[in-house]
């Protein structure tokens, strides 16, 4: 068998510290509890309410391709919980929602396999 490095799946990013490497960004499972269209906007995004346990957080999030907000209800989403807030056609937008393209370029949500307690830190 083969191995696979780094090197052969296209990773760009150098090694770093293991030990270390979510010392900075603090992921955690959110629930998103509300979603709607954000027209303002000057891409698609939809404006996202997500319950973190001891706090919700707003998000602008770019899930408009695969997603309709009423599909996002109830969903766990992982997110950047300490980028702070960014301000986008008068929206404070205080969470990242993590994604990933799809083979279409559409954004799919990183979430969980199963249900785990809103606030729960990723490691």
């Amino acid at each position: 068998m083969r191995r696979v490095t780094p090197e052969r799946m296209g990773i760009d990013e150098p090694p770093i510290d293991p030990e270390t490497f979510l010392e900075d960004v603090e992921l955690r499972v959110g629930e998103i509890t509300s979603a709607e269209p954000f027209p303002e906007a000057r891409k698609d995004l939809y404006k996202l309410t997500v319950d973190f346990g001891e706090t919700t957080l707003r998000s602008a999030a770019g899930l408009t391709d695969n997603y309709d907000p009423e599909d996002l209800l109830g969903k766990q989403v992982v997110a950047a919980v300490n980028l702070g807030r960014v301000r986008i056609a008068g929206f404070d937008s205080e969470c990242l929602v993590t994604g990933v393209d799809d083979e279409a370029g559409n954004v799919v949500h990183l979430t969980v396999d199963r249900a785990v307690p809103n606030g729960r830190r990723v490691y």
